[in-house]
């Protein structure tokens, strides 16, 4: 048996999802599952939201700080010929000019 072809995360999914709603009940009979008050929950979204906005004033910050030409903004080797894009080496790719 190959190591990818057992435990949990190599289930499909309706049975991983039939393993965790049991666990769950199992939790909530015996009275130790959590249960989240109207204030945690509040706490818990604000928290999320502060930290998706965190990340895409980082992801804003990093691109106006990429100078043109850069490798990291999308353009190969490939598909540049003396600092232009290429078209034709960027055929069948997302980011075309």
């Amino acid at each position: 048996m190959a190591k990818e072809d057992r435990g949990f995360a190599s289930m499909d999914r309706s049975k991983q999802r039939d393993i965790a709603s049991k666990g769950g009940k199992a939790a909530h009979q015996k009275g130790t599952a959590h249960e989240w008050t109207s204030e945690e929950a509040r706490e818990a979204g604000r928290k999320g939201g502060m930290a998706s906005h965190r990340r895409k004033q980082e992801q804003q910050e990093q691109q106006q700080q990429t100078p043109e030409g850069d490798p990291t903004d999308g353009n190969t080797p490939e598909s540049t010929i003396g600092g232009t894009v290429n078209p034709e080496a960027m055929m069948g790719t997302d980011n075309l000019p």
